[in-house]
């Protein structure tokens, strides 16, 4: 499916070529002392091979690097598409306006000084921008590393880092220049060819997901990684991942996720929300593929760099040992995959070529001493066979093989990228004639992994890939039977009274309004109203204490269930008067429904994200469970779908020893509804419906509790 960006995204992707292709750069703040940014920028630049044109400006020096140097950039006679400027922050403002003045339309500002270090920073840095607007300079940073473009027509080096990658298809996005700095190194270090690099530390202008909209057009980008710390703007994020995500893979990572507790909350959603759960959705949402840990995204960054896309997940395993290829299944199998029998036809053509100790079988075993001709055979059998979507190989180097001959054929067929193919290539490094096969499989574009978990996991990363790529999760469902008007009024009734939440009588209807089915309820004050509405509604019935201060009744002793007459009643309310003595106290009557599952659903606002919405199992452990997952509303109906498969216990739900099982679709109704109210009425800040119960053919909140 092709989305195309918008014209104004087009015309904004066009303005950071003067950043990502400049044709000549001036160094502002250029010197000629060896360790300062000034000149170490002009050295990498120097040494790194850029075709274009290098102006150091500095008043006092006629040449910097035996280059030519001037006093302004008004006194430099071409044009000049990029400016770094390394000066102090007070001249910063100044400066802007110059580089607009001379027709600069990109700067790199990698002097510090500015929003970091408070309201003078802070003042400083709307004063440039100011300028830069003014102008039409596109601003990059400040307090940032810069960016590198290792295109061999531009090899443009406009950074401070030590790292001088080889060209290739990875495109690098980090918030964080020293976690950037690692990233690159790390590729370098896996003989991963990198395409664009860009650190942009404060961010004042050129955003992340200006970058990733860049890096999306921009042909010579395979796979781009993300790194950040947080999003400026969730949503404007989320728009560019949308689209990107659809052409070439975007595989992320985010700090600062283990925070300590979660946000200080009145709901099970607001606790069990955690620190940052956010940013995983917003991953999960877009289609980006997240990783936790920096060293499998750097190393699932080789796969997606040479390799195609599969179209299913069934695996073919070429082995010439057997324990590599047990731990390999899995972990394939953990991501997902499926290992399928071979054909007939697949085992008769191997019975011919394969060597008669040789296992016929996925895995195919060509044994220790299989050579060239075997692996080659085992792969083109593995490339006809429908039911294969792509080749895991493990690889030992043996010392009585050709192992370069094994490499050469292995390269051979990943020439003509039918399959996605990976390696586990387990040899001795520190012998010359390994290294030659090594580097025979490294330039034939050949995914290599010392172990076989890490090339099992890089493969699984490719076909996590695939899903996301596939998921259609459709359009939110929109009721038409609900009352928006009265919804709004009962919330705006609670906010002009000064109430934080909304009373149990208010929570019920409110649901009612969106067609939440609930249990049949009354309010009552004392005992003999609260006996009358049990006669109204029928026994059993529930009592529960109604009461703004009351959070979690449960826990304190503020509700009883299964009251089977008139007497229990009385003893529940007379009971709860006992215990609690708040001013605005009642008693919420309520229709007992015994027997079903215990669910939870709630939700939580998230700053300039809007609203999550959560699912799982119920009751009073629910914080103990932690069986939840949550969605970014609005939700559809395959999203909601995917929250209740998505809980650990969800096979509780289908049914077990004879249990029945629950009534689906009629939780996602509720999800779906809910998702819809909670669109409408933004006001509200938390939602607990706890417990939902859910039955064979029906499914009622029982609970819920409402913050704005």
């Amino acid at each position: 499916m092709e989305i195309d960006v918008d014209k104004a995204s087009i015309n904004k992707i066009s303005e950071l070529d003067a950043l990502f292709k400049p044709r000549s750069i001036a160094i502002i703040g250029a010197s000629t002392k060896e360790l300062s940014i000034g000149n170490v920028i002009i050295k990498n630049l120097l040494y790194y091979g850029y075709t274009g044109s290098i102006y150091p400006i500095n008043p006092k020096e006629p040449e910097v690097r035996g280059l030519k140097a001037y006093p302004t950039i008004f006194d430099v006679p071409e044009e000049i598409d990029l400016a770094h400027v390394i000066i102090p922050s007070k001249f910063v403002p100044q400066i802007i306006e110059d580089c607009g003045k001379k027709g600069i339309k990109a700067v790199i500002i990698n002097s510090a000084g500015f929003s970091e270090m408070g309201e003078e920073g802070m003042a400083l840095q709307n004063a440039f921008l100011a300028k830069a607007k003014e102008y039409g300079v596109r601003i990059f940073g400040p307090n940032c590393q810069g960016i590198i473009n290792t295109d061999p027509a531009l090899k443009a080096y406009c950074d401070f880092t030590f790292t001088f990658p080889e060209p290739g298809g990875i495109s690098i996005a980090a918030l964080s220049g020293g976690v950037g700095a690692f990233i690159m190194q790390s590729l370098f270090d896996l003989n991963i060819g990198m395409r664009m690099y860009a650190s942009n530390g404060n961010a004042c202008d050129v955003s992340i997901p200006e970058v990733i909209r860049y890096y999306g057009e921009d042909e010579g980008t395979k796979a781009i990684i993300l790194y950040t710390e947080g999003f400026a703007d969730p949503r404007d994020f989320m728009e560019t991942a949308k689209i990107v995500a659809r052409k070439k893979p975007i595989l992320a990572m985010k700090a600062g996720r283990t925070e300590e507790g979660a946000k200080a909350a009145a709901s099970h959603t607001g606790s069990l929300a955690g620190a940052d759960i956010a940013t995983e959705l917003i991953f999960e949402k877009t289609g980006i593929l997240a990783f936790r840990d920096e060293e499998d995204m750097c190393k699932a960054a080789m796969v997606f760099a040479t390799q195609p896309i599969p179209k299913g997940n069934r695996v073919g395993i070429i082995t010439n040992t057997g324990g590599p290829a047990v731990i390999a299944t899995d972990e394939l199998v953990s991501a997902g995959l499926q290992i399928p029998a071979l054909s007939d036809r697949a085992k008769n053509i191997l019975k011919e070529t394969m060597l008669p100790e040789a296992t016929i079988s996925n895995p195919i075993d060509v044994v220790a001493t299989g050579g060239g001709q075997h692996f080659r055979s085992a792969m083109e059998v593995l490339l006809n066979e429908d039911q294969i979507d792509s080749i895991y190989i493990n690889f030992v180097s043996a010392p009585f093989t050709d192992t370069d001959e094994v490499a050469r054929q292995i390269v051979e067929v990943n020439k003509l990228k039918r399959k996605p193919i990976v390696c586990n290539f387990m040899t001795n490094m520190s012998l010359e004639r390994f290294q030659v096969t090594a580097k025979i499989l490294q330039d034939g574009g050949v995914p290599c992994y010392p172990f076989p978990t890490a090339a099992a996991k890089a493969l699984g990363a490719l076909y996590k890939y695939h899903k996301l790529k596939e998921r259609e999760i459709g359009l939110p469902v929109v009721f038409d039977d609900v009352d928006q008007i009265q919804a709004a009024a009962i919330i705006s009734e609670a906010k002009s009274s000064g109430k934080e939440f909304l009373t149990a009588a208010q929570c019920y209807y409110l649901l009612s309004l969106y067609g939440i089915p609930v249990p049949s309820w009354r309010i009552s004050n004392d005992v003999s109203t609260s006996i009358s509405a049990a006669y109204e509604i029928g026994y059993p019935v529930a009592i529960k204490a109604d009461s703004e201060t009351l959070v979690h009744k449960s826990d304190l002793g503020g509700v009883a269930i299964n009251l089977k007459n008139d007497d229990e009643v009385r003893n529940a309310v007379i009971g709860m008067k006992n215990k609690f003595n708040p001013p605005d106290l009642k008693f919420l009557v309520q229709k007992f429904l015994p027997g079903g599952k215990e669910l939870i659903a709630g939700i939580n606002a998230e700053r300039e994200l809007g609203h999550l919405i959560m699912f799982g199992m119920g009751g009073i452990y629910v914080e103990a469970l932690k069986d939840v997952n949550f969605k970014i509303v609005p939700i559809t109906e395959v999203e909601a779908g995917e929250m209740i498969t998505g809980i650990r216990m969800s096979k509780l739900l289908d049914g077990l020893r004879g249990e029945k099982p629950i009534d689906k679709n009629k939780v996602i109704e509720i999800l779906l509804r809910l998702s819809q109210l909670i669109q409408d009425n933004p006001d509200i800040k938390e939602m607990d419906l706890n417990p939902v119960i859910a039955f064979e053919n029906a499914a009622y909140v029982v609970d819920a509790r409402i913050k704005i």
